[in-house]
Parts: structure tokens; C-alpha cells; sequence
């Protein structure tokens, strides 16, 4: 070992080789802990001859280290602080797990910034407890060795006593090696004018850590070079320029659940790893959260994980559980949420109560009673202090335990009624937007009037449904907690059409029995025969209970009698006929779609008589009949072709896009194979042109099978591939089985 190097960093290479902590070499040598930190980090005078020969000592040096230390010892700069090239960051965790994506962006940018190419300077901005100081320390540790003029780290505490930034100049000059004498002849510009040449004129890594806003580290940026500054922040610092930006968050669940197996042991986490897995969901695979659980385990080895995770689970009590020794999750929280405006630790409070994963900023405003505008741009206050996340494009996120914080402040903080008010706000925008966006798929509505002014745009089918889709977490709750029935009752009937673009989302049922049982609650026969009606409904397509359907659909014609309500009469006559068919009680469901057709047709109920006739085709087909089967499809295409046709719109699209697939299954059953295709063909294009997804998957069904008769082999292979790319969410697994074994029986490409 050369003795040349500064001595701090000449002993901590020795400790570490012999794998010794300060506090194994303290007890060996009889030097202080805080002796041989100070030491290290250059924080002290260099040590006299008999505290070096003590360590050494301690150490265990043979006689040329030995002399190699008391050399570096001697040769010592007092004004040296932290050593130039051998230096290693303090506080580097040995079990760091995970995060490969983000050190592999922070050594592409110490490429960058070697090369010339790209900015000095990476910020690491995320929420409270997200491991920004751990992910830059694990780096400069990694990178270390490319900056042989040292790597040095400076706490700027940001969130609580803020180090000033002529007070972090002077101590990064003085462990550049820059004399006292020489600071006393500058001023506090001179200061930082010395700090970015040297830099400049130097390859070092600084991690400034913990950095409160740009202002704090501005000045000790460098202007280029090959330095490269790594700042850690709750703020993304939008406001500095020419720099890298890595935005960490929680981490993934894998790598969570490593971590915690990693502080365990491999044998303690793998006897109870779905407890493992529980908990790490549990702390929000938050790495403070994940660390503060493990550390409870390890202290408490008595205690099993599913303990832990049971605790954990009672969200009232989970932040307060996620504490060990001076380490509190809730108080890294805290420390953010003390520095927000009022007008932001508000809103952070009524976010809470979004009942969705993420949200956009019209909830903000919906909760406030302000504008979006307003909303928006005190959530990015919010999103500045770490304190929410951007899901993507448009979209906040509060991260669990963040959500708790806010719940509980909220509960401290507002008063009952307070809260009770922005719920209903809340709730009030979801369920009046829901029925707007709804109704644009009714005819009798479509656009919403000129009078309505909603907090997110409606301007088209396209964007209502969007709409409809994103926030159904939300307008769902809300539906679910709306004590008025009469809304209830509005906005389910606003799904009426909408539905059949999205019938696998699960949730039809639950909201059709939500409206039946509102309209039962309010007397209202008329409005329970529609809603018992798209009851039955939810249940035969979305669900294939097709016989409380039945049921559902038998109720609905008692109450449409009642009400004397020929339309949903007609209606429960069709609901019942497609249940009875998916029973294979094929004569009766024909009896029942015969009698819907009449009943509709002297009603004048267009629309429930363009559905009743798809129904009874369909039953035709089934009886062997696919003439007339096809003969009532074409009538129906002549209805909707006709220049007086009565429906229009997306009801009008929709039924055409059904019929066109009902002529190629009737062309099939007739063995009419171009026919067949040819339809198939265009009720694919006009599925996918309006969003029916699901006949998009029945038409790629049948148009495989009806390509392989007509031997067009290489277009059959590329639907059928097509239609095993749209999986289970669409097609059933029946279907996607006969696909790829169709797939296999196709000759070699």
C-alpha cells in the first residue's frame, strides 16, 4: 500500500478491508467511535503518532501498513476535510436492494457529464420516505471511482433547519482542500465563483442532499466540467435548468418484498412470504415504511409477520404502527405538510376522500368548490412538495400512506361538516357528469345542453365515454353512497346504451340493482320496470346468470303492466326471450321474442324493437331456420338504411353492427362462405369504428372459421392471431381455445 493519500481516507480503506465498523476498531484500539468518524471525514486535526499506532494496532497492520499510515498521518493537510480520491459516501446501506432502471439513469448521466454531452448536475426528487438520500448514496458509492478528485456529501436538512448555501460553499472548499486563509480573503459571491471553478477544473461527485428549493443550491452548482452535482429533494427544483431529472417513487412489489427478506433473513421472510408480500403492500412498498416494519420484526423476533400485517391492516392505526425508535413514517409526512400554504394543506386534507387510485385536477376543484385552474395549480404546490405524485398525462396520485396522513389531518383539522360539504360537492360532479356523459349514447338526449358547464369538457361521444371509463372508480363510490334515490335512479338510466360498449367492466349488475332497488324505494313501477330490465340484462351478458335474469325480467313485466308502460313491457318480453335462449330453452325464448316484436311494433318503441328482432334471428338460427333468420336481419338493415329511419345515432350504429353480424352467421349456417366473411369483415369495421369491443372479438370468432373454408390462409392466420392479441378480458376462453387450435392446423407459414 502506497503511503501517499490523506489519512482519513487511508484508514477507512484499512477498516473496511478488514471489514471492521468503527465500532469493532473503536473497542480494538481503545479511540472514540466519534475519534474515528471525525477522522474519516476529515472533521479533525490529524491524530498524534500514539492514537495512530493505536489504531494500527487495532487493525491488525502488518509493519509496511503499518509505516504506510503513520506516513499518510504525517503528510495530512489539516484544511482537507474529506480526501480527494478515495473517499467513499457515509451512510451507505449494505442491504440496498432493487432500483436497477434509476442507477442505470444516474450512471448514464455521470457518462453524460464525463463526455461533455450532457448536464453536470441530476436531481432525485419524490415524495417523503421514498429513499431518494439511500438511491443517491448507493450511487456515488457505485460511482465513486470515476471521480478520482473525491466525492463529497453535504445534508442541506430542507425540510427542517435548512443549511445555508454560503454555509455548504464553505465546507465543500474546505474539503476540496481550500485553505482558511485563502476563504477569508472572499466574500460570499468569491465563495461560490471558487467553488464552480474548482469544480469545473476538477472530476469530483457532490451529493447535496436533502435540498429545500433551487434557491439552496443554486450557487453551488457547477457552469461544466466533468463534476457531476447528484441533489436529492422532496421538490422536483423545476426551476433549475440544464439538469437531469429522475422522479422516484414507491418502489415495486418485488423489490419491496426483497427488501424486507433482505432485513429479515432469507429464512424467517420465505417461511411466511405471502405475510411478506402482505405487509410490503400494506406499507404503500414505501422503502422508510418497508424499513421501519423490517426493523419492528428484527427488534421483536417473537413477533410473526402476519402479527405485523394484522396491525398494519387497521388503517386507522397503521401510520401510528409504522414507528420504531426515533423513526416515524408520519413525522417525514409532517415536516412536508408544515411548509404548504393553507390553501394546500387543505386541499391535501379533502384529497383523501377521492375514491379512485389517481384523479385529475377537476376533483381538486370539485372538493374546493373552486375552479380547475385554481385546483391545478395548488396541486402542483402539492406535487412540489412531494406530497403527490403525477400518475401520468393529467393525473395525480396519492400514494397510500399519504392518503392516511391526509385522512387524519382531515379528521383533526375540518369539522364534520366541513368534511360532509366537500363529500357532497365530490359526489354531486361525479354522478352530474356520469348521467351527461351517458346520455350522449341516448337517443332522446346526445349532447349536453348548451346551459351545462361541467368541470372536464363533454364535447363528444368519444370523450364522454372516455370520461365514463377513467372515472368509473370514482362515480361508482359515489353511486354507492348517494342517499338521494332519484339520482341514482338518473344516472343509471343514462347508462341505458353506453353499457353495451363496455360490458366486461364488471360492475352492471351492482349498478342496475342499485337503480332497481332506488326505484322500488321511491313507488316508482315505471322507472323499476327499465332498471329490473337492464338488471337482467347485466346478468345474462355480463355475468351468464341467466336464470335470475329470467327472474329479473319477470319482475319487470309485472311492474311495466302496472305502470302500464308498453315499451318496457316489450322490453321484459325481449330480456326474457335471451335469457331462455342461453338456457337452450329455444321455442320458448322464440314465443317470447314473436310477442316483444309485436308488442313493440304497435307501441312504436323503435329501439326495443330493433333489439327484439336481432333476438329472435338469433333464435331462428338456433331452431335451423336461417333463412328466415337472415330474412329478419335484412329487414332490419332495410329499417335503419331507410331515409325516415327514427333511430339514429349511436343506438342506430350499434344495431347495425350487431345485424351485419347476425347476416354473417345466417350466411354461414347457409354456407354462403364469402357472404359470411364479407360480413364479418364489415361488422369488424364497424365494432371497432364505434368501440364495441365485444363484437369486435365475435366477429374475429366467426371470421377466422369462415377464411379457412374459403382457403384464404395467411388472412385467416392473421385474424385468428388477432383475436387471441384482444385475450380473456374479451373473448371467452372457449373461444380463445378454438382459435389457437385453428391456429395449429394451419399450414406452416
Amino acid at each position: 500500500m502506497s503511503g501517499e493519500g490523506p489519512f482519513g481516507a487511508v484508514l477507512r480503506g484499512l477498516r473496511q478491508r478488514g471489514r471492521l465498523t468503527m465500532e469493532e476498531l473503536a473497542e480494538a484500539s481503545g479511540v472514540s467511535v466519534r475519534a474515528i468518524g471525525d477522522m474519516e471525514r476529515g472533521r479533525s486535526r490529524v491524530p498524534q503518532r500514539r492514537t495512530v499506532v493505536a489504531l494500527a494496532e487495532g487493525l491488525g497492520l502488518a509493519d509496511a501498513e503499518r509505516e504506510a499510515l503513520i506516513t499518510a498521518a504525517r503528510s495530512a493537510r489539516p484544511a482537507r476535510a474529506v480526501a480527494a480520491g478515495a473517499a467513499v459516501p457515509p451512510r451507505s446501506v449494505r442491504d440496498f436492494t432493487g432500483r436497477g432502471p434509476q442507477l442505470a439513469f444516474l450512471r448514464k448521466a455521470t457518462r453524460r457529464a464525463r463526455a461533455g454531452t450532457g448536464a453536470s448536475v441530476a436531481v432525485v426528487s419524490g415524495p417523503p420516505g421514498c429513499g431518494k438520500t439511500t438511491l443517491a448514496l448507493k450511487a456515488a458509492a457505485d460511482l465513486a471511482g470515476t471521480f478520482p478528485d473525491g466525492c463529497f456529501v453535504v445534508d442541506l436538512h430542507g425540510v427542517a433547519g435548512p443549511v445555508d448555501p454560503g454555509e455548504a460553499s464553505l465546507q465543500l472548499l474546505r474539503a476540496l482542500g481550500v485553505s482558511d486563509r485563502r476563504l477569508g480573503q472572499e466574500d460570499a459571491p468569491g465563495h461560490a465563483g471558487l467553488l464552480r471553478a474548482l469544480l469545473a477544473e476538477r472530476r469530483c461527485l457532490v451529493v447535496l442532499d436533502n435540498a429545500r428549493d433551487e434557491g439552496q443550491v443554486r450557487s453551488l452548482l457547477p457552469a461544466g466540467g466533468e463534476s457531476l452535482v447528484l441533489v436529492t429533494s422532496r421538490r422536483p427544483l423545476t426551476g433549475l435548468e440544464d439538469v437531469d431529472r429522475l422522479a422516484l417513487a414507491e418502489m415495486a412489489q418485488p423489490e419491496a418484498v426483497q427488501l424486507l427478506r433482505r432485513i429479515l433473513g432469507a429464512e424467517r421472510a420465505d417461511a411466511e412470504a405471502e405475510q411478506v408480500a402482505r405487509v410490503a403492500r400494506l406499507c404503500g412498498r414505501l422503502p422508510l415504511a418497508l424499513r421501519v416494519a423490517g426493523n419492528w420484526l428484527t427488534a421483536r423476533s417473537g413477533w410473526s409477520v402476519a402479527h405485523l400485517a394484522r396491525r398494519l391492516a387497521d388503517e386507522e392505526r397503521r401510520l401510528g404502527a409504522l414507528a420504531v425508535g426515533d423513526v416515524r413514517v408520519e413525522a417525514a409526512f409532517e415536516l412536508s405538510y408544515r411548509q404548504l400554504t393553507p390553501q394546500a394543506a387543505r386541499l391535501l386534507r379533502l384529497l383523501s376522500l377521492v375514491p379512485a387510485p389517481d384523479m385529475t385536477a377537476a376533483y381538486g376543484a370539485a372538493l374546493g368548490g373552486t375552479g380547475v385552474f385554481e385546483a391545478e395549480d395548488v396541486m402542483e404546490e402539492l406535487i412540489e412538495a412531494g406530497l403527490l405524485q403525477v400518475a401520468y398525462h393529467g393525473r395525480y396520485q396519492l400514494h397510500d400512506l399519504l392518503r392516511l396522513f391526509a385522512r387524519a389531518r382531515l379528521s383533526g383539522e375540518e369539522t364534520p361538516g366541513e368534511r360532509e360539504a366537500a363529500e357532497g360537492r365530490l359526489r354531486r360532479w361525479l354522478l352530474d357528469t356520469a348521467t351527461v356523459a351517458g346520455r350522449w349514447f341516448k337517443s332522446a338526449y346526445g349532447a349536453p345542453p348548451s346551459s351545462w358547464r361541467g368541470l372536464h369538457p363533454l364535447e363528444s361521444a368519444e370523450e364522454a365515454g372516455a370520461w365514463l371509463r377513467s372515472e368509473a372508480p370514482a362515480w361508482l363510490a359515489a353511486l354507492r353512497d348517494a342517499a338521494h334515490r332519484t339520482r341514482v335512479v338518473e344516472t343509471a338510466d343514462a347508462m341505458e346504451w353506453f353499457c353495451d360498449l363496455w360490458v366486461f367492466w364488471g360492475h352492471w349488475p351492482e349498478v342496475f340493482r342499485l337503480s332497481g332497488e332506488s326505484a322500488a324505494a321511491l313507488d316508482d313501477p315505471k322507472a323499476r320496470a327499465l332498471h329490473l330490465n337492464m338488471h337482467a340484462w347485466a346478468l345474462t351478458v355480463c355475468e351468464r346468470r341467466h336464470r335470475e335474469a329470467l327472474q329479473r325480467a319477470d319482475e319487470a313485466l309485472d311492474c311495466a303492466r302496472r305502470a302500464r308502460d308498453v315499451s318496457q313491457e316489450a322490453a321484459a318480453l325481449m330480456h326474457a326471450a335471451s335469457a331462455l335462449r342461453y338456457l337452450g330453452e329455444v321455442r320458448a325464448s322464440a314465443e317470447k321474442s314473436l310477442a316483444s316484436i309485436e308488442v313493440s311494433k304497435a307501441a312504436g318503441a323503435h329501439e326495443v324493437w330493433l333489439n327484439a328482432m336481432l333476438s329472435h334471428a338469433a333464435t331462428l338460427r338456433l331452431l335451423g331456420r336461417p333463412e328466415q333468420a337472415l330474412a329478419h336481419d335484412t329487414r332490419l338493415i332495410a329499417f335503419l338504411d331507410a331515409p325516415d329511419c327514427p333511430v339514429r345515432g349511436h343506438v342506430a350504429a350499434l344495431t347495425r353492427a350487431h345485424a351485419t353480424h347476425g347476416l354473417g352467421r345466417d350466411h354461414a349456417a347457409l354456407g354462403r362462405w364469402r357472404e359470411a366473411a364479407d360480413h364479418y369483415r364489415d361488422a369488424l369495421v364497424q365494432s371497432e369504428r364505434i368501440g364495441l369491443t365485444y363484437r369486435t372479438g365475435q366477429a374475429l370468432v366467426y371470421l377466422g372459421p369462415a377464411l379457412i373454408e374459403l382457403g384464404e390462409t395467411e388472412e385467416a392466420r392473421t385474424r385468428l392471431r388477432q383475436l387471441l392479441d384482444l385475450g380473456e378480458d374479451v373473448v371467452d376462453p372457449e373461444s380463445l381455445k378454438t382459435a389457437r387450435r385453428l391456429l395449429e392446423s394451419l399450414p406452416a407459414e
